[in-house]
């Protein structure tokens, strides 16, 4: 049987950031981190509306099935509520949770933050981002190395509230005594390259001691994004099913989130997940849309330009939207004026367009300096955080 021997968590600001999106939970057996997007407001609300859906626990049935159930809801929750309210429009987050079972470790995710394990000496990255760049490492078009150095690395594809229903990726991992597991937000992993990573978790000390060496050293490479890590430690131990029953009952309990709990650090006999139940959901590649043929009396010619048409809007509908609602870039409008536009600069057949103006500055493109437009005027894909730094650099008179 396992135990988690020790573990530790905390979230820090970062040096750039005027306020915390992340959240996390911590009860042990389940650890959850969700780092919100959509501006300090809003993103910082549906990052704690994420992890409060796990205070009541997971339903009944496997932990891989209960992770999914308590996500979805979440994303339900998060989406109704950025359509009912305004100023939450556009508002979602990712998450990444960890539950510690009786023999393996099992994590659901959405997003770019991430889940890994450090067995000797050897770190492993469990999840996969869901990001522009995450879906060209996993077709082979960028490295591992390219991506953590690409500049739409910050580009999520997949989160929750954009849409009324969310994919998770659940996998089950085998646990042995001396796993250390970290599940962290990408203000970590953004600003440290995996091998410093694996060297700070490698050394010898206390979680508590690798955990603030870990946020020190994002913050030391810049600290662009709020950074939150939580660690757990795994042993081996004897015990029966009372001694387990016990432990549990002496869990931490309660919910900690990054904007104020104190951080806290426990040790609780628990066992560690069995070999993964044949209903495990696994992570969906490419989902593509069904249709039911209509019955036909006779064939009928349809035009070519006009299937060409219909074949580029699939194409762009499927292999677009999604992204199209998470990335922005910076323009100008019809006015002359700096605009954030949220979506992909792109116009399609028909006059559609797949972008929209998400927020219009108080500079003209007259008003900055001839050296400097074409910044404002590439169309760069970027994150919306960095496309509101850019255009708030400007306002301000940051840009000369």
């Amino acid at each position: 049987m396992l135990r988690i021997a020790e573990h530790f968590h905390a979230s820090d600001l970062g040096r750039q950031r005027q306020g915390n999106e992340d959240n996390y939970f911590v009860r042990a057996p389940l650890f959850v981190v969700a780092d919100g997007m959509g501006g300090a407001q809003a993103g910082e609300v549906a990052s704690e509306m994420a992890v409060e859906s796990f205070d009541g626990g997971l339903p009944d049935g496997t932990p891989a099935d209960g992770l999914v159930s308590v996500i979805e809801d979440a994303n339900r929750r998060i989406h109704d509520r950025s359509r009912a309210e305004s100023q939450r429009a556009g508002m979602g987050t990712t998450v990444t949770a960890a539950y510690v079972g009786e023999q393996e470790v099992t994590i659901a995710h959405v997003g770019d933050s991430r889940a890994y394990v450090l067995r000797d000496g050897e770190l492993t990255r469990l999840t996969r981002d869901h990001s522009l760049v995450g879906e060209l490492v996993a077709r082979g078009k960028l490295t591992e190395e390219q991506a953590e150095t690409h500049p739409q690395r910050s580009v999520i594809t997949r989160a929750l509230g954009p849409e009324p229903d969310v994919q998770v990726d659940v996998q089950v991992y085998q646990a042995h005594a001396g796993d250390v597991f970290m599940v962290c937000s990408d203000g970590l992993t953004s600003m440290v390259p995996e091998a410093r990573v694996r060297e700070i978790l490698g050394a010898a000390g206390s979680l508590d001691e690798t955990g603030r060496e870990l946020i020190a050293a994002a913050n030391d490479a810049g600290g662009r994004d709020n950074i939150t890590v939580i660690l757990f430690r795994l042993e081996e131990v004897d015990g029966d099913e009372a001694e387990y029953a016990a432990a549990q009952a002496e869990t931490l309990e309660g919910v900690t989130r990054a904007d104020g709990g104190p951080e806290t650090q426990a040790t609780a006999t628990l066992p560690v997940v069995r070999e993964a139940a044949a209903n495990v959901r696994r992570p969906i590649e490419e989902p593509s849309p069904r249709t039911a043929p209509s019955p036909r009396r006779r064939r009928r010619r349809v035009p070519v330009g006009l299937i060409a048409v219909v074949i580029v809007l699939l194409i762009v509908g499927g292999g677009l939207w999604t992204a199209s609602r998470a990335v922005y870039f910076v323009g100008v409008n019809a006015e002359g004026t700096v605009t954030l536009y949220r979506g992909l600069p792109y116009d399609l057949p028909l006059g559609l367009e797949l972008y929209e103006p998400y927020y219009a500055s108080g500079v003209t493109i007259a008003q900055v300096p001839e050296e400097r437009r074409e910044t404002f005027t590439d169309h760069k894909l970027r994150s919306k955080d960095d496309a509101e730094d850019l255009v708030s650099q400007l306002e301000t008179g940051r840009i000369q």
